[in-house]
């Protein structure tokens, strides 16, 4: 059963990312979220087939908007192609319906929950494979989307994932906030530049990848267990401060080169302001990273 759910998910990402007409998009959509629920509720806690729930009625609403979306395109202009999205109420429904799939403010209050109530391995591909076809379809309808709208999310974004993840202990949410503030940096330039929201998210995933691989090796779900794990493993507790720090965008590491680029591309862009106000809000993320890598290394 798990092979046929990896398929799934495989198959599902491969269609969306891979289509021009939004039906085979949507499909791709379906298939993605179908698959991923028996992994969600895997365990078959209350707080597992709760996260289940919410996961499956945020994508199908957010499934059924991308199809409305493209058929009110389809409608006045008689195109199914997905980089034909022209008219601007088709353009304000889709960007409401990824940002809903994504995670976006203010469509984020289902993330923290859903990532919170899966296992660490089901959490990895939520915040990573499953944010890739979402992703692709804002990165082909790119340049007829509304800038302003996405500025003031990705803003919104920056801010609350910044703000909410300061007073929490339970790891998983603390990452589901992060997950959050880096999507506010990947929606505020996918309008201007959107290569650089790909590069922001390949590298994103990676370092993700990593930081839920460590700490399901470790079986790190709280920080008050992560800060005992690092007498076991010296290596790894190492790998993961270096990690997080990489996440919360400190200069030499790899995770502060998309976020200069990006920062360099608004400059060019005249949004100087919006610059600044995203680089000041990553400053609240970067402080709950480093208390992160403090509990992992706590006297390394």
């Amino acid at each position: 059963a798990k092979l046929i759910f990896t398929i799934s998910l495989l198959l599902g990402t491969t269609i969306t990312i891979s289509s021009n007409h939004w039906i085979m998009a949507w499909a791709g959509l379906e298939i993605n979220t179908l698959a991923i629920l028996p992994m969600i509720s895997k365990s078959h806690h209350p707080r597992a087939i709760e996260a289940a729930t919410k996961y499956f009625l945020t994508q199908a609403t957010a499934s059924a908007l991308v199809l409305f979306s493209s058929m009110t395109n389809a409608w006045y202009t008689g195109q199914w192609d997905i980089t034909q999205l022209t008219h601007p109420t088709s353009c304000l429904i889709l960007t409401s319906a990824i940002a809903m799939k994504l995670g976006l403010v203010p469509f984020h209050f289902w993330f923290p929950e859903v990532l919170q109530g899966s296992p660490l391995i089901t959490g990895l591909l939520l915040s990573t494979m499953m944010k890739f076809p979402p992703i692709t379809l804002l990165f082909m309808t790119s340049p007829s989307l509304n800038s302003t709208l996405l500025t003031w999310m990705a803003l919104l974004s920056a801010a609350l994932g910044g703000w909410m993840g300061l007073n929490q202990t339970q790891v998983r949410k603390i990452l589901a906030f992060s997950s959050i503030s880096h999507l506010g940096w990947m929606a505020i330039i996918i309008t201007y530049n959107p290569k650089l929201t790909l590069l922001n998210f390949y590298l994103y995933a990676l370092m993700t990848a990593t930081v839920f691989l460590t700490l399901n090796s470790i079986k790190a779900s709280k920080l008050s267990v992560l800060m005992t794990t690092w007498t076991k493993i010296p290596p790894l507790s190492a790998t993961l401060l270096l990690t997080l720090l990489s996440l919360a965008g400190l200069p030499p590491l790899t995770g502060f080169l998309p976020k200069w680029l990006i920062i360099q591309e608004l400059t060019k862009q005249n949004m100087a302001v919006a610059a600044t106000m995203i680089s000041l809000l990553s400053l609240l993320s970067l402080f709950f990273y480093l208390r992160l890598a403090y509990c992992a290394t706590i006297t390394l």
